[in-house]
């Protein structure tokens, strides 16, 4: 059965990047989005080559098992001739692609990933990202040794450790299969978009109503708002929903919608070209699949930058300390060159200090009593005292106290 409802597809090649490497497909059941990596031709080829070979299934299957089957082994094949390629063409060694795909079978959604692009659903006003990273640092996410607001800003956030590329001919593919219903909105994106707006933002854009079309170009506006750092792709799919249903010709965005600049190979079984001399490492240094043991090392590398920070974070807490005492011990000393007069029980006194405690530090002393009782004292002056009389020195204290006695010695 053909697929009810409406979608959009956009790419953008960003703020910073010379060209564009993502890759973009909305069809009448297919929806994709391929994020290419391996330098400037590498990373087009692997996106373009992935959406050639997945646009032959934008058709009706007749069950989700054979969707999913078919959806998988078709990645597989892309696999084969990337390997293939990079035999007849070393120069695109290292090159590779995350694959997000969904297929809609009836009332249910088809999905297949690899990589970090990603897919998320909007169900009833809440947004859920449906798919895992295969990145280095949602190991650490799933492991607890950071949060997931710390892999935003993780120096090794874009250390993929599952690509489809020409490393491996049998690439490990996340494949489910989810019941979708009317109202349901799909969007499928690369990290040149989730990287710079945050899901609150995403899940605001996508619940405020907008066709798809207005809602991709809304997130499109926000990544570049963001700075745009790469390539952005954003592919949206509502079932159903009040919007006009679009059918007709498919869209394809990115490097996939320009010619292919070198010759697609038919697909060939087995691992012949895996092992070709001139294998370098991706280019890219944003995107790229570490051997295994490099992954040790990446975890060593994390553990060593975890201690770093924790011994930067003691140090200053104690420099905090330091200079929170020094502080304390400079402003107390501070307080006891000032003087007040004041009253204490029924006589006038001359305090060393100032009229506030600090809690319960009190920051001044009893100096001198000078005898004057506060019953000689007529009431104004005996209110002044009982109040407090600042002095900024001990003379001019001293000279207050003078007064004070004169004023006693004339009231009785």
């Amino acid at each position: 059965m053909v697929f009810e409802g409406s979608s959009v597809a956009l790419s953008h090649t960003g703020k910073v990047r010379s060209n564009n490497q993502d890759s973009g497909y909305a069809g009448s059941n297919l929806f994709v989005v391929a994020d290419g990596m391996g330098g400037h031709a590498g990373g087009d080829v692997a996106s373009s080559l992935a959406i050639r070979h997945l646009e032959d299934l934008d058709r009706p299957f007749a069950s989700t098992a054979e969707a999913e089957r078919t959806l998988r082994d078709t990645i597989t094949e892309t696999a084969a001739d990337l390997i293939d390629m990079v035999a007849r063409k070393p120069e695109l060694s290292g090159m590779g692609t995350t694959v997000s795909a969904l297929v809609m079978v009836d009332e249910y959604a088809v999905i297949a990933h690899i990589g970090d692009s990603r897919v998320y659903l909007l169900r009833d006003g809440q947004l859920t990202q449906i798919t895992a990273d295969h990145t280095f640092v949602q190991r650490l996410v799933d492991s607890g040794r950071i949060t997931v607001e710390e892999a935003r800003y993780h120096p090794r956030r874009s250390v993929l450790m599952r690509v489809l590329g020409d490393m491996d001919a049998h690439p490990e593919v996340d494949t489910f299969i989810m019941a979708t219903q009317p109202g349901d909105r799909w969007l499928l994106c690369s990290d040149g978009l989730y990287g710079v707006v945050d899901d609150t933002h995403t899940a605001k854009a996508l619940s405020q109503g907008l066709t798809p079309a207005r809602t991709a170009d809304l997130l499109l506006k926000q990544a570049l708002d963001g700075g745009a750092p790469d390539n952005v792709t954003i592919v949206i799919v509502d079932v159903g929903g009040s919007h006009p249903v679009v059918t007709g010709t498919p869209t394809i965005v990115g490097s996939a919608s320009t010619p292919l600049e070198v010759d697609v190979p038919a697909a060939r079984p087995g691992w012949g070209g895996w092992l070709h001399p001139n294998r370098q490492a991706a280019n890219e240094p944003t995107h790229f699949e570490p051997a295994a043991e490099f992954l040790e090392e990446l975890i060593e590398e994390d553990r060593r930058r975890a201690r770093r920070r924790r011994i930067g974070w003691i140090i200053g807490a104690v420099v905090v300390v330091v200079v929170l005492a020094i502080g304390t011990l400079l402003a107390y000393n501070w307080t006891q060159t000032r003087f007040f007069v004041g009253a204490d029980d029924n006589t006038v006194v001359i305090f060393k200090g100032i009229q506030q405690d600090l809690g319960p530090i009190p920051l001044s002393s009893e100096y001198e009593d000078t005898g004057i009782a506060l019953d000689d004292l007529p009431s104004f002056s005996r209110q002044t005292v009982e109040s407090t009389i600042s002095a900024g020195s001990l003379a001019e204290a001293q000279e207050i106290v003078d007064r004070l006695r004169r004023t006693a010695e004339a009231n009785r």
